[in-house]
């Protein structure tokens, strides 16, 4: 009954105008253990964005792309994927799945509208 009761606070607090309609809405997912659309939406971006690096490239340019996309070194996703070999050969399996799955940087810088090639 613990959900159903904050579910009825929450609808409560909306209908007296303490909380606005997005707030509500998000509360309303968090509650039901939901995920939000905009944080859907900022996973698939990232995704879409995920690249292979071609100046930072050991093997492939996996972990070169994953640097700039979490803001951990390229070194340090390096130290990752040999202690995942290691310790069991997944990130052998991850590693080769990426290498195949996520496209090469194309070079391309884009900003808003317009779009530079990158020299």
């Amino acid at each position: 009954m613990g959900i159903a009761n904050d579910l009825e606070r929450l609808a409560e607090l909306h209908r007296s105008g303490a909380i606005s309609d997005a707030e509500y809405a998000s509360a309303k997912a968090r509650a039901l253990g939901e995920t939000p659309q905009a944080a859907r939406n900022a996973v698939v971006h990232w995704l879409h964005a995920l690249r292979r690096s071609r100046t930072d490239a050991w093997l492939g340019g996996v972990c070169g792309g994953l640097a700039p996309a979490t803001g951990l070194p390229a070194w340090l996703w390096r130290l990752i994927f040999v202690l995942f070999v290691v310790c069991g050969g997944t990130g052998l399996l991850v590693y080769v799945l990426m290498r195949i799955l996520v496209p090469k940087d194309d070079g391309v810088i884009a900003m808003g509208d317009n779009a530079f090639r990158a020299s």
